[in-house]
C-alpha cells in the first residue's frame, strides 16, 4: 500500500485586510484578539473566534513600526510619524468601532478609541519599542488599585533617543516622563540603534540593545536613579542588528541580522558579578539573511523569525536549531508572533520581568475557558481560539497567515 508524500504544511487562516505590508502583529486579551498593523498606519484588531475584524481605525499617519498591550485595555502603537501612543479599547468598546478594512477602503474618519497617551519619539532607525512592568514599588492607594484590576501597573517604554540615534531614552507611563537615559557608546562606532528589548527585576532594569554595525550590548541600571552600565558587547553580526528578544528565562536573549546569522547571548545577574570575559553562547549560520520579527513564545521553547525570503523559520531556543520552515507568502515576511501558551512552565516566578507579548493581564479571567465548564457553541468557539498554539505572520502582500503549530 503506498502513501502520497505530504505537501507542504499550510496555514489554518489567512486574514486578508490591509492593503499596505503588515509591520507588526500582537496577540491581546488572552489570545482573544489579534492586531496587525500596517506601513500607512492602519490598525485592526481580529477576533480569533471568528477570523473578522472588530476594530479598525488609523493609528497613525505613517507606518506602524510596532505593537504591544497590557492591562486589560490598553494597547500601544509606535508610528514612522514619531508618535507612540496608548489607546483604551476593550472588548466591550469594540460595537462603536468601524469594521471596514483597510483593503475595502475604510474611512480615515473611523472611530478612534480613545487616546489615552500620545509621546513624540524618535523613530527615524526603523527601530520600535520595547516594554516591561515598572518594578518600582507602587505608592499603598495606587497599588491596591492595581490589585482590583481598577487600572493597570505602571510600564516602562523604552526607544531610541531622540536628539543620539545611537542613545537610548526609557519612558514611564503614565506619567509620560522620562526615567532614564542611555548615551551612545563613543569608544565604539555602532550606528544607529535598530533593535530594543528591556526587563526589570524588581527595582534592577536592564536594557538589550542591536546596532547597526552588527553589535548588540546590555545596560544595567543596578539601582534606582544610578546610571546605566554596559556590561556586555559583542558584534556577532556583521550587518544590521534587525531583533533582539530576551528569552522568558530572563538569563538569556536571542538576535538576528540582516545578515544569516542568529545567536543566543547570555544575560548578567543583575545581582551578581559580572565576567567580562563571556561571549555569546551560540552563533549559527543559517546560511538564510535577513530575518526580523524575531519573537520567543511565552513558554521559552520555540522562537520565530519572519524572512526577507517569504519563509517563516522556527528554531528551538535551547539547540537554536531549525525546527520548521512555513512558506506560504510569495513575498518577504516582516513581523511574527505567537499566542501566549498557558502555564509556561520556565518563568521564574519571583520577578515581574514581562515581556511584550505577556505584558498584558494574565488573571484568572484571561484564562478562565481553561477551569470553566463551556456551555455555549459560541464559549467553545473562543476556547479553542484561544487555547490554539498560534503563530502569526505579517508579509509585504498585506496578509497574515495564522500557524497552529507544536
Amino acid at each position: 500500500m503506498s502513501s502520497e508524500p505530504l505537501g507542504p504544511l499550510q496555514p489554518s487562516f489567512v486574514l486578508r485586510g490591509h492593503s499596505a505590508q503588515v509591520h507588526a502583529v500582537h496577540f491581546s486579551q488572552g489570545n482573544a484578539r489579534l492586531l496587525t498593523a500596517d506601513a500607512d498606519g492602519w490598525l485592526v484588531s481580529w477576533s480569533l473566534a471568528s477570523k473578522r475584524p472588530v476594530a479598525v481605525w488609523k493609528a497613525h499617519d505613517n507606518a506602524i513600526l510596532g505593537i504591544g498591550s497590557f492591562g486589560q485595555d490598553r494597547i500601544i502603537t509606535h508610528g514612522r510619524d514619531s508618535k507612540l501612543a496608548v489607546w483604551q479599547l476593550g472588548i466591550e468598546d469594540e460595537e462603536s468601532m468601524g469594521k471596514i478594512l483597510p483593503v475595502n477602503n475604510a474611512p480615515l474618519t473611523a472611530p478612534h478609541p480613545w487616546l489615552l497617551h500620545m509621546l513624540t519619539v524618535n523613530t527615524l532607525n526603523f527601530c520600535s519599542f520595547a516594554m516591561c512592568l515598572d518594578g518600582m514599588p507602587q505608592p499603598y492607594p495606587v497599588q491596591m488599585a492595581i490589585e482590583a484590576k481598577k487600572h493597570p501597573p505602571p510600564i516602562l517604554v523604552v526607544v531610541p533617543n531622540t536628539m543620539d540615534s545611537g542613545g537610548i531614552d526609557i519612558y514611564q507611563l503614565p506619567s509620560e516622563s522620562r526615567a532614564a537615559v542611555i548615551h551612545a557608546d563613543r569608544n565604539i562606532t555602532t550606528g544607529m540603534v535598530m533593535a530594543l528589548d528591556i526587563q526589570a527585576v524588581s527595582t534592577k532594569l536592564q536594557v538589550i540593545a542591536g546596532y547597526e554595525s552588527g553589535h548588540t550590548m546590555v545596560f544595567v541600571q543596578s539601582d534606582p536613579g544610578a546610571q546605566f552600565q554596559r556590561l556586555y558587547s559583542a558584534q556577532p553580526h556583521s550587518q544590521p542588528i534587525l531583533s533582539v528578544a530576551i528569552l522568558p528565562s530572563q538569563d538569556h536573549y536571542v538576535t538576528s541580522s540582516a545578515d544569516a546569522i542568529v545567536a543566543k547571548h547570555p544575560l548578567p545577574a543583575v545581582q551578581g558579578i559580572w565576567k567580562s570575559e563571556l561571549k555569546p553562547s551560540k552563533v549559527v549560520q543559517t546560511k538564510h539573511s535577513g530575518q526580523q520579527g524575531l519573537h520567543v513564545r511565552s513558554d521559552g521553547n520555540i522562537f520565530a523569525t519572519a524572512g526577507w525570503d517569504a519563509r517563516i523559520r522556527v528554531y528551538s531556543v535551547k539547540t537554536m536549531k531549525e525546527l520548521a520552515v512555513l512558506k506560504w507568502h510569495k513575498v518577504g515576511c516582516y513581523a511574527t508572533a505567537f499566542a501566549r501558551v498557558a502555564n509556561p512552565t520556565s518563568i521564574k516566578p519571583e520577578t515581574v520581568a514581562i515581556k511584550k507579548e505577556a505584558v498584558e493581564e494574565s488573571d484568572d479571567k484571561t484564562l478562565a475557558h481553561q477551569d470553566t465548564p463551556v456551555r455555549t457553541v459560541q464559549q467553545r468557539r473562543d476556547a479553542k481560539a484561544q487555547s490554539t498554539h498560534w503563530l502569526a505572520a505579517g508579509s509585504k502582500d498585506g496578509k497574515v497567515s495564522l500557524w497552529d503549530i507544536y
